[in-house]
């Protein structure tokens, strides 16, 4: 597969926005109080990298198959750390990383719904649908974090 100039530029803004997502996720579990939340973090961060491989590997011409993966968020079951005897410093700390998250997984996630109709190959675009699914996956799963711990 060869790329058109402007998919190719599309590509590589996405991983732009990849790139900083990975950056947060790895920024936030080092500042997350919670070892919940790190994990969370941590795990997310992953998924990132994955979307970022998944894009590199279609600027060299391949397009990766996809698993059209939307049960992550459905499936998560954060477990409760904050409680009315908790600091409510670390609380409010980790309630702003996991808003500030669940921000960021919009932005991305409206990115890949405007770019996804770049693409004339049917692959890409079920690829970058996939990969927008999971963004969404990651911010349902960051809000029911928020909300066992009480923080929306």
């Amino acid at each position: 597969m060869i790329l058109k100039e402007k998919e190719r530029t599309t590509i590589q803004d996405l991983q732009t926005q990849e790139k900083s997502c990975i950056e947060k996720y790895g920024r936030y579990a080092q500042q997350a109080k919670d070892p919940e939340l790190k994990n969370l973090f941590r795990t997310l961060q992953q998924k990132e990298r994955e979307h970022y491989e998944s894009l590199d590997r279609v600027l060299r011409g391949e397009v990766p198959q996809c698993n059209c993966n939307d049960s992550d968020g459905r499936d998560y079951q954060p477990k409760a750390a904050y409680t009315a005897m908790s600091s409510p410093e670390d609380k409010q700390q980790d309630s702003f990383l996991a808003t500030d998250c669940i921000a960021t997984e919009k932005l991305v996630s409206g990115e890949y719904n405007s770019e996804v109709f770049v693409f004339g190959d049917s692959g890409v675009r079920k690829l970058l649908a996939d990969i927008q699914v999971e963004e969404q996956n990651h911010a349902e799963m960051l809000y029911k974090y928020k909300t066992v711990n009480g923080m929306v």
